[in-house]
């Protein structure tokens, strides 16, 4: 299955936040809209980050609590792992496990046209598994 074809199914709704955006502004959307992760995008849209549950915890271990105070850019990962519509499942999943990442931004050159998690790869990839073992078993039995 190719990406392309999971945002199809999924949606291509991508939740945003600036560089200057506080973390504890970031952790209350995180809750609220019940997301991993954020794509940091700048003045015209270009992806310069991503933020997600695991940063933020890393820079209250690593900076205490007043870092809830401090903006997006000094804790977001910048060197973003994006994908493109045209990949499989199987290969984003490879490079996820690989690189130990949970969320990828969905590019279309420059502009970004979705998310997928990890969680989204493994759904689609078990949907795939189970329709193939549902043929395999009707082929069998159709003799």
């Amino acid at each position: 299955m190719l990406i392309n074809q999971l945002l199809n199914t999924k949606g291509r709704q991508v939740f945003t936040v600036t560089p200057d955006d506080t973390l504890s502004a970031v952790a209350a959307l995180l809750y609220t809209r019940k997301v991993g992760a954020f794509v940091v995008t700048d003045r015209v849209d270009r992806v310069i980050g991503i933020i997600s549950e695991r940063d933020i915890i890393r820079a209250i271990a690593q900076s205490g609590p007043e870092s809830l105070t401090q903006p997006v850019n000094k804790f977001m990962t910048k060197d973003v792992v994006s994908a493109h519509l045209g990949e499989t499942v199987e290969t984003l999943l490879s490079r996820m496990t690989d690189r130990r990442i949970r969320h990828l931004p969905v590019m279309e050159g420059v502009r970004l046209v979705g998310i997928i998690s990890i969680g989204d790869l493994v759904k689609a990839r078990i949907a795939a598994s189970e329709h193939e073992a549902e043929t395999l078993k009707a082929y069998i039995t159709a003799g």
